[in-house]
C-alpha cells in the first residue's frame, strides 16, 4: 500500500490511534499508518504485546526508503496498557492523549473477541467482556475523538463490523449481534459527519488467518484454500484503502458476498438443527 500523505505537518502533527495493537491485525494496522507517515498511540491490555509491536514498527519506519528522513527523526509511539472492557476504558485513553498532545486524525476500533457458544452456556463474565469491547468502548471513543476531529475539519474513522452482523445463528449470536451494533452506530455517525472532513468506515470482514477464528489448524488450511478465509494484511490493506477512500464500508473476498445474502434467509428450524449438531464442539468461555 503506498504512503497516503507525502506532507510536512507545519499546523499539527497527525496521529493514528489503534486498539488491540499488541498483535495480528492492530500490529499490522500500526506499521502500515506508520509507513503512511503517522505518529502512534498504540493501545491493548498485553503490555508485552504492545512493547514488541512498538520495536517492530520502529524497524520498519528506519528501514523504510519511503518514509522521509525528518519524520524518522521525530517518530513517535505512545503505549498504553489498557484492559478495554473496562467502564472507564475510553475516558483513560482519551485524557492521556489529551495530556501529550496527541491530535488523533485516525482512530481504528479494531480490539476484539469472538467465541463459539450459546447464550446460555457462556459465563456471565464474558457476556460483559464483549459487550463491552465491541460495543461500549469504540463507541465512547468515537463520541471523544470526533469532536476534535471536526474542529480540525479532517478525520478519517474505521470501525471493525463482521461478516456476522447478518447472522442471527446459535453459537455466534452474540458476536454477530454486538457487530451489528457497530455497523449501526457506524451509519448514524457518518451521516452526522456529513460536510465535516470527517469519515466513518465499517469493515466487514468474514473469516481472516488470525488467533481470533478459533479453528485446528487442518480446518485453517482448508479454508485458506477455499478462499473462504483471507490473510491478515490483505484484511488490514483493504480496510485503510477504503477508510482513506472515506468510503462508507468495505467487504474483501467474492465468496463473502455471495455467502452474505444467504446468511439472511436461512430457517431458524435449520439453525436449531445445525446449533444442536455441533454443540458438543462449542468451545466454553
Amino acid at each position: 500500500m503506498e504512503l497516503h500523505m507525502n506532507r510536512i505537518f507545519k499546523e499539527y502533527k497527525a496521529w493514528a490511534l489503534v486498539t488491540g495493537a499488541a498483535s495480528g491485525m492492530g500490529r499490522i494496522y500500526a506499521v502500515r499508518l506508520a509507513r503512511m507517515g503517522y505518529d502512534l498511540v498504540l493501545v491493548d491490555i498485553n503490555g508485552r504485546g504492545l512493547e514488541e509491536t512498538e520495536n517492530m514498527v520502529r524497524a520498519e519506519v528506519a528501514a523504510s526508503d519511503k518514509v522521509p528522513v525528518l519524520f524518522k527523526d521525530d517518530f513517535r509511539i505512545i503505549t498504553i496498557v489498557q484492559d478495554l472492557s473496562r467502564q472507564n476504558a475510553a475516558d483513560m485513553i482519551f485524557d492521556r492523549t489529551q495530556e501529550e498532545g496527541c491530535e488523533v486524525e485516525v482512530l481504528v476500533n479494531n480490539a476484539g473477541v469472538m467465541y463459539c457458544q450459546g447464550i446460555a452456556e457462556t459465563s456471565e463474565r464474558m457476556l460483559k467482556l464483549i459487550m463491552m469491547l465491541h460495543m461500549n468502548t469504540p463507541l465512547m471513543l468515537c463520541r471523544k475523538y470526533v469532536v476534535g476531529m471536526k474542529e480540525r475539519g479532517c478525520g478519517y474513522i474505521l470501525n471493525i463490523s463482521s461478516l456476522a452482523e447478518c447472522m442471527s445463528w446459535p453459537g455466534i449470536g452474540m458476536y454477530g449481534a454486538t457487530k451489528r451494533f457497530v455497523k449501526d452506530y457506524s451509519r448514524e455517525l457518518r451521516i452526522e459527519c456529513q460536510k465535516t472532513g470527517v469519515s466513518v468506515t465499517n469493515a466487514y470482514f468474514g473469516a481472516v488467518d488470525t488467533p481470533l477464528v478459533p479453528l485446528k489448524e487442518s480446518l485453517r488450511k482448508l479454508a485458506r484454500g477455499l478462499a473462504v478465509m483471507i490473510s491478515p494484511e490483505r484484511a488490514v490493506d483493504c480496510a485503510l484503502r477504503a477508510t482513506f477512500r472515506r468510503r462508507k464500508g468495505v467487504m474483501p473476498g467474492v465468496l463473502n458476498h455471495i455467502f452474505r445474502p444467504l446468511c439472511r434467509i436461512l430457517p431458524d428450524c435449520l439453525l436449531g438443527w445445525i446449533y444442536r449438531k455441533a454443540k458438543p464442539y462449542l468451545m466454553k468461555v
